[in-house]
């Protein structure tokens, strides 16, 4: 186990790029995240409570159930924290050392974007991640797609954003706003092997149902194709494309649009929105089910 559950949402972030990256797409989900920090705001926030002995029971129920290794909630946090570690562990130092002292523009030259193929396979294993991260949360079979797509219809808040942003800066931003055809096409055209190389997928691959690196492929392909009606919708009801994604992203972020695919590897190893915002539906979820149970 990492941190203790209270310390992981005290620790976030306030401010910083995956912020800024996440706050230029409230256009795309208006009004449906704001970033909520610290484990008692969060209680107060989720359950309206003003009672301190309460937001105190409340807090030591919600604490208890995240410990119990019983339970999914610590899987689903490293399933949050290991797709992000993987996916940008390419080039995150030289970067990190960068930023504050040069523009965009000046590191752009040092960073090199991923081949599409490579990009698809993080796109889809995040997705996936998405799904067997509900699944440990909602202590459901971690194969259930059926369920994560009845609940995907009714995703709000944090759990929305990150959708989007999955939406937005792995599908749309790097492949375009046809990502899920140009992803679904790849991944049809795809050994094992090719999966069982890639770093993202290696990652995660653990929790991954399938059993071998075949099996692991056909839930890979059969999640995404599932998925691909939803994700498709959002693009076009949104009227999302790469030009205007980057965009209102510059206005948050120093970026330029006219090199698309650097823009994706520079969120890649920046924005790690992925546990950010996995860590709030974790709380929320406990403080939910710890309401609940009280």
């Amino acid at each position: 186990m990492s941190k203790p559950v209270y310390e992981l949402v005290d620790d976030l972030p306030k401010g910083g790029l995956t912020v800024s990256a996440l706050k230029s797409l409230d256009f795309v989900v208006p009004g449906q995240w704001n970033n909520l920090v610290g484990f008692d705001n969060t209680i107060r926030t989720v359950t309206g409570e003003t009672d301190e002995s309460l937001i105190q029971q409340i807090g030591e129920r919600a604490v208890t159930l995240y410990n119990d290794k019983s339970q999914g909630y610590q899987r689903a946090l490293w399933l949050y924290e290991s797709v992000d570690s993987a996916s940008g562990l390419l080039g995150t130092a030289a970067l990190a050392n960068r930023i504050g002292q040069d523009t965009f523009l000046g590191f752009l030259k040092n960073l090199t974007p991923k081949p599409e193929r490579a990009q698809s396979i993080d796109l889809t294993v995040k997705l996936v991640t998405e799904i067997v991260a509900f699944c440990q949360i909602n202590g459901i079979p971690g194969d259930s797609i059926g369920d994560f797509l009845a609940a995907l219809k009714d995703y709000g808040g944090e759990s929305l954003m990150r959708m989007a942003a999955l939406v937005c800066f792995d599908g749309v931003i790097p492949l375009g706003a046809g990502f899920t055809e140009k992803a679904l096409s790849m991944l049809k055209g795809m050994s094992p092997s090719d999966v069982s190389s890639n770093r993202t997928f290696k990652g995660v691959e653990e929790l991954i149902p399938g059993g071998n690196d075949a099996g692991k492929l056909n839930f890979i392909t059969e999640s995404f194709e599932s998925t691909k009606g939803w994700m498709d919708n959002f693009v076009s009801s949104k009227h999302l494309t790469q030009q205007g994604l980057v965009d209102n992203l510059s206005n948050f972020v120093e970026v330029t649009g006219d090199k698309m695919d650097y823009v994706g590897a520079f969120l890649d190893m920046s924005v790690k929105y992925y546990r950010h915002t996995g860590v709030q539906t974790l709380t929320r979820r406990l403080v939910e089910r710890a309401v609940a149970e009280i």
